[in-house]
């Protein structure tokens, strides 16, 4: 019988979740969720150093808004909660256990070279590694008497504990994404899996006891980890659980959007796009960083863009809901090589969902924004909600993001102040005042203000007067809106309503030449 599929999202607390951390969050959700599986988040907080207040919560958050959900460990009170705890600071005498058990089974041992002595070694030997060819040299517990290592540890002298890797040993790791990897252990250096300093395990001892204890049957983690995954499959072995070791799968980095190398929070900066899934106030820098869900983006449209970034779908479809991935996904189609960041297509993204929005859901979403922006104004709404939802359709196809609605619309609710050059010089002819004030008498005429009597009314005095039409409707347009921009022209006299379109002409002819 197959071992039932258990996945974990395994983050440090140690500031904003970086938009590669969502995604391989996402990779395992997906899954987790495919094969009916749990979906578990670990915290991993060995380095004391670099914890951030804040930080966890703003995991727990960035997860829940994106919909990624979590059956098991930090963040949820479940029933599944039978493998804690899910902080690894709080995991102290756990780790103590295991730390023994490889220092008794001869596969660790205990080292108490300072930062200094390990720089001079560093200077006398080129490139330095602490192994099987220099370990003898040092001063750690294979070369000192047990006295001496309990006197110095009784003296309470700083030490590591580093993991004892055998040279000329093949290690496999098969990789789900990218196949058989054989390396030979002589190019593994001794890793450091504990430190006394604050009695915590490094992230190499404390994930291989975790994952194990916690029956992780998948790990789906970022490309960075492979080359640590043979020294984890050498301490798989060392411990005696080869067997029920889980299976790995390194995922590709999300790499910059122009040039090499890594996406990084100062290519967000430089090029304007978040790279963080909430914004995030650092309390120790005091820098704030800015997010996908501040920024206007949908959950969906951020899940289905970074799911693209890595994966490949059997057909050309590009809109999949999180239940379309769920049945869509599998690691085999996920790629080797790294995926460019294009934050453009993200974009892209956004305006896909936003047109598949209901136009009352996108008003009642535009609304507080509406608000704000008439408030700095200091103007009262004077249009209902019914034709806030009709400008949110006419206008919609315009916009990447709610947020940009206001700079398509506002001339619906606020009189143009002055009025746009470039439409001006192209648009404004030397006929213009005098055919607008013909076109305003007219206008005051109409009784009937519905959009079909004034295009046949207006239309027809075009006709009879011999006018350019593009002239007329064009300086028209920039009387109503201040530039020349905007829906079809009866559709803004429709919403302004007679008063006020004849007011906003009038205006126009007070101040243009």
């Amino acid at each position: 019988m197959n071992k039932k599929v258990r996945v974990r999202f395994a983050p440090s607390p140690t500031g904003a979740l970086h938009i590669g951390g969502v995604r391989t969050a996402l990779y395992n959700y997906l899954f987790a969720r495919q094969h009916g599986g749990d979906m578990l988040l670990r915290i991993e907080d060995t380095d004391s150093s670099r914890f951030v207040p804040g930080a966890e919560e703003y995991i727990i958050e960035s997860l829940r808004w994106l919909g990624i959900e979590i059956d098991e460990g930090i963040g949820v009170e479940s029933e599944l909660n039978t493998h804690g705890p899910y902080r690894q600071s709080e995991r102290r005498e756990i780790y103590h256990k295991y730390v023994s058990e490889l220092l008794e089974s001869g596969n660790a041992y205990i080292a108490f070279d300072t930062p200094e002595e390990l720089e001079q070694k560093r200077l006398e030997i080129k490139n330095f590694q602490y192994d099987a060819t220099t370990r003898n040299q040092m001063r750690n517990s294979l070369v000192m008497s047990k006295q001496e290592v309990d006197k110095l540890i009784a003296d309470g002298a700083k030490y590591v504990v580093r993991f004892k890797v055998e040279p000329n040993e093949e290690v496999v790791v098969d990789d789900l994404i990218r196949g058989e990897v054989r390396i030979n252990s002589s190019i593994i250096d001794d890793k450091v899996i504990y430190k006394s300093s604050d009695d915590l395990p490094t992230y190499h001892l404390a994930n291989i006891v975790d994952d194990h204890l916690m029956e992780i049957s998948h790990v789906i983690r970022g490309e960075e980890w492979l080359p640590s995954a043979p020294l984890h499959v050498l301490m798989y072995r060392a411990f005696g659980w080869e067997q029920s070791m889980p299976k790995f799968a390194h995922l590709p980095l999300l790499l910059k959007p122009d040039g090499n190398g890594k996406l990084s929070k100062r290519d967000g900066d430089r090029l304007g796009f978040p790279v963080f899934p909430l914004e995030f106030h650092d309390e120790k820098t005091g820098v704030v960083s800015s997010g996908y869900r501040e920024s206007g983006y949908y959950p969906e449209a951020v899940i289905n863009f970074l799911a693209l970034l890595g994966w490949h779908a059997t057909g050309d479809k590009e809109i999949y809901s999180m239940d379309d991935l769920i049945k869509e996904f599998s690691l085999e189609r996920v790629s080797k090589s790294g995926a460019k960041f294009d934050y453009e297509k993200g974009k892209w993204f956004n305006h896909q969902y936003l047109m598949n929005r209901d136009d009352s859901v996108i008003a009642s979403e535009f609304k507080p924004i509406l608000d704000a922006h008439l408030s700095e104004e200091g103007v009262e709404c004077k249009l209902t909600l019914e034709q806030i939802v009709h400008i949110v359709g006419l206008l919609k196809e315009r916009v990447n993001f709610v947020s940009e609605l206001w700079e398509q619309s506002n001339y619906f609710f606020v009189a143009p102040k002055e009025y746009d050059e470039k439409s001006l010089k192209k648009r404004w002819k030397e006929d213009s005042k005098s055919q607008m004030r013909e076109l305003l008498s007219v206008l005051e005429k109409q009784d009937d203000w519905s959009a079909s009597n004034l295009d046949t009314v207006v239309m027809s005095w075009i006709a009879e007067k011999g006018y350019g039409v593009g002239l007329v409707m064009n300086a028209f347009r920039i009387c109503l809106v201040g530039a020349a921009r905007g829906p079809h022209i009866w559709e803004i006299t429709d919403i302004l309503g007679k008063e006020e379109t004849i007011r906003r002409v009038k205006s126009a002819l007070d101040v243009l030449p």
